[in-house]
């Protein structure tokens, strides 16, 4: 990861760690990097934010200026504006969202002409650009960049996600909760055109109120919707929508990894995962590797964080992989974790099974984990150290195969995260805390967080 853009984006509070000045000067680089050879096209959009809409103006006003056109999909999905860069040939995609987190902060996500992550090396030049005193060259007259409005291209990226549904959903009772965020006007749509009898929270956007006791982040008022509605099944998404949680029809998460199951286990049994493995990262719960291997169905782990998981899928050709918290790739219809198509593609195996997602979801049993974030006076010393090192074997010997230990650098926070999965949450804690009291016994605690 560089000094700006983690493995989500240039992610901080709106003009304090992300600054407009940043925002244009991204855009402005855009512009100049792409239209060297050539007119340069870039789309853009945008979540809920009352800052999205700053950070939108002075990225056109930057893209513009250096000679490029950029087309306005508005407040839009990330999943869209990697569809339409990918389909209709734009140059880059520009997201503007900070995802989950609370509305005071903001995000840009940058998107390759494939629909992906984009590339390290244009990452890079970006960076070193932020931190000069470098003048690029201003475009003048005709050649001078245009804003398009192109909300056209979210209404492709809709009936898109419509034409891939086998079945209507006539007669099922849906839940939608749309944390305020990029989905409140989309996810009710696709849903309507497929025959569900939808039920919609968290559809009214402030500016202010994006992830706010919503959204998959809150899922406790979907539960709550589906019981009290008696809905069959219920879906929550994230502020940009690129995560999905389920809700069955008893109120029970259904999370990223027991989606990759029902998923998987349908994909088998239809014939069309082949010999595709399930793509996860290090954080999956153990009880998805059992469920899998009870199935004969392989998985290979990445790190953490959803580029890694684009990234192995991309290189070995897999078909299906995410995150716990709702990122999920289907390789076949996106290049990225797409909430929408995880919840149609939920809806084809409930239906075609003609099962219930709690009946679906029952062939994997979920470990109890406890996960704890250590403050250390060095992560890299740390996860070295002879004592700490020999605590986590310890833990491990004594949990063999109905447990488990992950120790990691955070990628976003100066911290050391200690999971342990074991059979009983008990056993889980005292674990975890056995771990973190060599860290302390080694002098290399600060706090647990």
């Amino acid at each position: 990861m560089g000094k700006y853009f983690g493995t989500d984006g240039f992610r901080g509070e709106a003009n304090k760690g992300l600054t407009v000045d940043h925002a244009f000067r991204i855009g402005r680089w855009l512009g100049w990097y792409y239209g060297q050879k050539h007119k340069a096209v870039v789309v853009i959009g945008k979540d809920t934010r009352r800052s999205s809409y700053m950070f939108e103006s002075a990225l056109c006003a930057g893209i513009t200026a250096s000679g490029a056109d950029a087309f306005l999909l508005h407040v839009t999905s990330t999943p869209s504006v990697s569809y339409i860069t990918r389909v209709d040939d734009f140059d880059c995609g520009i997201m503007i969202s900070a995802s989950h987190n609370p509305y005071c902060d903001n995000g840009i996500k940058l998107i390759n002409s494939n629909g992906e992550k984009m590339e390290e090396s244009v990452l890079e030049g970006i960076e070193a650009f932020l931190d000069s005193d470098e003048e690029l060259p201003l475009a003048t007259g005709a050649d001078i960049g245009q804003t398009v409005d192109y909300a056209a291209g979210r209404n492709r990226y809709i009936g898109y996600l419509i034409s891939l549904a086998t079945r209507s959903y006539k007669r099922y009772r849906v839940g939608l909760d749309c944390a305020n965020g990029s989905t409140w006007m989309m996810a009710k749509s696709v849903f309507d055109a497929l025959g569900a009898d939808t039920y919609v929270i968290a559809n009214r956007p402030d500016g202010l109120n994006i992830n706010v006791d919503c959204g998959s982040t809150h899922i406790e008022n979907l539960q709550e919707l589906v019981r009290e509605k008696h809905l069959d099944i219920g879906f929550a998404f994230d502020g940009d929508a690129d995560r999905c949680l389920a809700v069955d029809e008893k109120g029970q998460v259904v999370n990223g990894d027991k989606i990759m199951y029902v998923c998987a286990r349908y994909m088998q049994e239809k014939g069309s995962l082949g010999d595709s493995k399930v793509v996860t990262t290090i954080m999956s719960n153990m009880g998805l590797y059992k469920a899998l291997d009870a199935l004969g169905i392989g998985y290979e782990k990445t790190a953490v964080g959803d580029k890694y998981v684009a990234e192995n899928m991309r290189q070995n050709g897999h078909l299906l992989g995410g995150e716990q918290s709702g990122h999920i790739i289907f390789s076949r219809y996106a290049t990225t974790g797409d909430g929408l198509l995880t919840a149609i593609k939920i809806m084809e195996a409930v239906i075609e099974s003609k099962m219930s997602l709690s009946e679906l979801a029952s062939g994997m049993q979920t470990y109890p984990q406890k996960l704890k974030n250590v403050v250390v006076t060095d992560k890299d010393e740390t996860l070295n150290c002879p004592e700490v090192l020999a605590a986590k074997a310890a833990v491990e010997a004594e949990l063999g195969e109905n447990g488990r230990v992950v120790l990691r650098k955070s990628g976003t926070e100066p911290l050391l995260r200690v999971m342990v999965e074991a059979t009983t949450q008990e056993l889980c804690e005292a674990k975890c805390d056995q771990i973190i009291e060599a860290m302390r016994l080694a002098g290399k605690l600060i706090r647990v967080k």
